[in-house]
């Protein structure tokens, strides 16, 4: 009898600590759930996207030097395939809260019927990311065709309920392709035009344009990207256009730039630079 109570005062006492071990199991899988969630939730990727030709790497070196002016952050790359699907490469650091991430394109060819796919492409990959780590903001910015891209996704497949774009930066973007007076006007400049109705009000555009003479930037003539205005100007919140200049202001030089990543540390980043010193704002 006392062997027979023995035994099941062991197995009431195994019982219990089963039992503590899963509810314990439990509670520290929802805290770390708990905590990732706030993490994501407080999380503002800086989302960047190349021009034609250009793959995910196209924002190495920026990202290498930008991680020099200030705190060192994360880099997550994807390309959107044409069959749809998505590649991944990098990672998103833990606890990182201002991380890189670049979305570039399988199909990169310089057309405005590629634009209008890519900004498709832009919407399935930017709905996939939020799903994953359910971020709230982010920032923008688009290097060349890059900023077609933002410019187009902006005007028909941004969804404000989802997330919110805080501040868009476009660098030599040629608003009106190769045309070098505003005068005449492309399909795709009339398009933008016409759908500027769309871009949300409370966004923040920087509108870079890159000059080695008084044309533009040996590529894009300066006159496409400040035909930027006519799709921005007092329909957001914020939009100026700034002109940088100097033999490294070439168009594919652009995202390397000194004056190009001082902009991009103050206006998105808000690290606020100073002679080669990046000052933290308090």
């Amino acid at each position: 009898m006392k062997m027979w109570l023995s035994r099941l005062l062991g197995l009431l006492v195994l019982c219990l600590f089963i039992f503590m071990a899963v509810v314990g199991r439990q509670h520290l899988v929802g805290t770390t759930k708990f905590t990732r969630q706030i993490y994501r939730s407080r999380m503002r990727p800086t989302i960047l996207v190349p021009g034609s030709s250009a793959t995910q790497e196209r924002f190495n070196s920026m990202v290498s030097s930008l991680n020099k002016t200030g705190k060192k952050h994360s880099l997550l790359k994807l390309t959107v395939k044409k069959d749809n699907k998505i590649s991944y490469s990098g990672h998103l650091a833990a606890n990182d809260e201002q991380p890189y991430i670049v979305i570039a394109f399988e199909d990169n060819t310089d057309s405005y019927t590629t634009i209008k796919k890519q900004a498709k492409w832009l919407q399935l990959a930017l709905t996939q990311l939020q799903k994953k780590y359910r971020f709230r903001s982010f920032n923008a910015i688009g290097h060349s065709n890059g900023g077609l891209d933002w410019t187009l996704y902006l005007e028909k497949y941004y969804d404000d309920s989802s997330f919110h774009m805080m501040k868009l930066m476009t660098i030599g973007s040629p608003y009106n392709f190769e045309l070098e007076s505003s005068s005449h006007r492309t399909q795709m400049l009339t398009d933008l035009i016409a759908n500027r109705e769309e871009l949300p009000e409370d966004l923040t555009v920087y509108n870079v344009a890159g000059t080695n003479s008084y044309d533009g930037d040996y590529i894009v003539p300066i006159a496409s990207v400040e035909s930027g205005k006519y799709i921005f100007q007092k329909q957001v919140k914020h939009y100026t256009q700034i002109t940088v200049t100097g033999d490294d202001a070439q168009h594919s030089d652009l995202p390397q730039n000194e004056e190009v990543l001082a902009l991009i540390s103050e206006h998105i980043l808000n690290i606020k630079m100073k002679g080669n010193k990046s000052i933290r704002p308090f």
